[in-house]
């Protein structure tokens, strides 16, 4: 940011030196973080408080069904005497599609689907701006879905809020597009951190969701561990400390064990691949569908509630059955239902047009994966494997890796999340290989692949490649061209200058050295003045004031130098000897010569 701290150890252009710590900007800037943290905390804590008051509602009340909490979490609301009825089940996710729906498609259309993606978009392509309007929607339209038996994660509309405040607060204070971005991902990494109970991977999610690459927004780091800390801390007040699951001491002691995470490590990553395909392809299917928006969430619902009705465990949040995975209380058949099935509940919940998120699935999805494979390794090998309760943990890092090429980020927050900090080594090994394995893919499809594709960075990356190539690298593009004597009359120039397309002329004394330069715009004030063109010699015409580059100058500068004087062809000298001429170099070369090198990157990256 123009104006943040992280900028304030950065050089003054031109200087070389430092600026001094300037404590009032500083401040400014981190109460403008903090004030986000505490919006993003709030809005944690209304959601959550919406979240109770609706499976209450719908799924207690109508249905008489109470899933299971994780052990981090417990219900603010004591049980109804509804008995269990399934074909409400059927019902109440189409009754909660239909209201989301109307909601949405009759006040802000862009809070359909996981917001995650939004704000990911909105940071790329919308200079961080979104419409005040779109969190308080998300987060009505969200509660609703996921309350009434969707299948969806928190995390989307806890995002949105932090990233709308974030891009509101910029946008009232007038800031630039960079700092409003900036805001508004330090608003995602507020919300995620406090909703999972997880603040140093909200900052870090914040920063790396943002790419395909393994690339990290770096000046988003900071603000957003600021806000996330905040936010963090207004949501344990209110709700209790500690992690959202609490698992068994696991440890990891047996390298033989890294064998049957490698083979976990290629489950979750086709099974992520049947997540994003599902999922997309639900969302391609009701995009096409004829019939107005508002309902097709509610097909979608039901849809939903067809399979929760045989499959009760996969409707809602579902982190409940994550606990009892990680507890070791569910068997490989339950675990495997759970996870197809949560892959099915949560296209048909999002993809249809409902709200939610993609992770809090994920996270489920994962762990009922990785439980299934440590149990059939347990029961294969069970002096390898011993705690098969350890592959939950693992399985929700990588399954989530794999389908959000965010390895980094996600190994810290399921470590945050499970309390469990003993597993690093084999959640690493499986969420690189995950990510090796699952390139191709994203359950974030506004992601790009690189900051080359964004336009947040479109000039950045434009100087950074100018900065990078030298004028040696152009030698070849470096013409020779017809030097002038400066003792020429103008005379005999004047024959010269018929015969030639040439528009830049060196000058050079007598020993062959560089003494000045001019243009053919600048001989048009004596080439009709025939009374004294025998009086002119061309040393009078050419300028001693030479613009010239030499081979170890940056492309950069080389730019700067064409528009001082809006000239279209530079002298290139020798290093060591400014007045020894190399030849000419024009600036439609140099343009060429970048766009040829943005070229072969992009191939290069594309062939990877």
């Amino acid at each position: 940011m123009a104006d943040s701290s992280s900028n304030l150890s950065k050089d003054r252009p031109g200087t070389g030196k430092r600026p001094g710590f300037n404590i009032a900007r500083a401040g400014k800037w981190t109460v403008y973080y903090l004030l986000i943290g505490v919006i993003a905390g709030l809005g944690a804590i209304a959601f959550h408080y919406l979240c109770q008051v609706g499976l209450h509602l719908f799924l207690d009340f109508m249905a008489g069904y109470r899933p299971p909490t994780p052990a981090g979490e417990h219900h603010l609301f004591a049980p109804t005497r509804t008995p269990l009825t399934r074909y409400m089940l059927l019902l109440v996710p189409a009754l909660g599609g239909l209201l989301s729906g109307a909601l949405v498609y009759t006040f802000a259309p862009e809070a359909e689907g996981h917001g995650t993606d939004a704000a990911i978009d909105a940071y790329h392509n919308k200079a961080g701006f979104i419409r005040g309007r779109v969190p308080i929607i998300k987060t009505l339209a969200s509660a609703i879905t996921l309350t009434s038996g969707g299948s969806g994660g928190r995390e989307g509309p806890i995002a949105q809020i932090g990233a709308g405040f974030g891009s509101f607060l910029a946008t009232t204070l007038k800031l630039s597009d960079r700092e409003r971005r900036i805001m508004m991902a330090a608003g995602i990494g507020a919300g995620v951190g406090s909703i999972f109970r997880a603040p140093l991977a909200g900052a870090l999610f914040a920063a790396e969701v943002l790419y395909r690459d393994p690339e990290f927004e770096s000046e988003v780091i900071i603000p957003s561990g600021i806000a996330s800390v905040v936010a963090y801390c207004l949501f344990c007040l209110v709700f209790g400390w500690g992690s959202l699951f609490q698992s068994p001491y696991f440890k990891f002691q047996n390298p033989l064990e890294l064998g049957p995470y490698l083979i976990l490590a290629l489950v979750l990553s086709a099974t992520g691949a049947l997540y994003v395909n599902a999922f997309y392809g639900v969302t391609r299917y009701f995009k096409k569908l004829h019939i107005p928006n508002h309902f097709k969430p509610a097909v979608g619902g039901l849809c939903t509630g067809i399979i929760g009705f045989f499959l009760p465990q996969t409707l809602a949040f579902g982190y409940g059955f994550a606990q009892m995975a990680l507890n070791g209380e569910l068997t490989i058949p339950f675990l495997l239902a759970l996870a197809i099935g949560k892959i099915f509940t949560t296209s048909f919940s999002i993809g249809s047009g409902g709200s939610g998120g993609v992770f809090g699935p994920s996270v489920v999805i994962g762990g009922a994966m990785g439980g299934a494979v440590g149990k059939v390794f347990h029961g294969i090998m069970p002096g390898v494997v011993t705690e098969p309760g350890a592959f939950v943990v693992v399985g929700m890092a990588g399954f989530f890796t794999s389908v959000s090429n965010t390895p980094i980020s996600t190994i810290i927050m399921v470590s945050e999340m499970t309390n469990s900090y003993h597993l690093l080594l084999p959640s690493l090994l499986v969420c690189s290989v995950a990510y090796l394995t699952s390139k191709h893919w994203t359950i974030y499809e506004k992601q790009v692949k690189s900051r080359i594709d964004s336009l947040a960075h479109a000039g950045d990356f434009f100087v950074d490649i100018l900065q990078a190539i030298r004028v040696q690298d152009l030698l070849h593009r470096v013409k020779k061209v017809q030097v002038i004597s400066e003792d020429m009359p103008f005379s005999e120039f004047k024959r010269f200058f018929s015969a030639t397309t040439q528009h830049y002329f060196p000058v050079m004394d007598r020993d062959g050295r560089l003494t000045g330069i001019f243009s053919s715009n600048d001989v048009r004030s004596v080439l009709f003045s025939q009374e004294i063109e025998d009086l002119v010699v061309m040393k009078d015409i050419g300028t001693s004031d030479i613009i010239t580059t030499a081979p170890s100058d940056d492309l950069n500068s080389v730019l700067q130098k064409f528009t001082q004087k809006n000239i279209d062809s530079l002298p290139v000298v020798e290093e060591e000897d400014p007045r020894v001429l190399i030849g000419m170099l024009n600036r439609r070369e140099v343009i060429a010569f970048y766009n040829q090198r943005i070229r072969e990157m992009k191939n290069r990256a594309g062939a990877q």
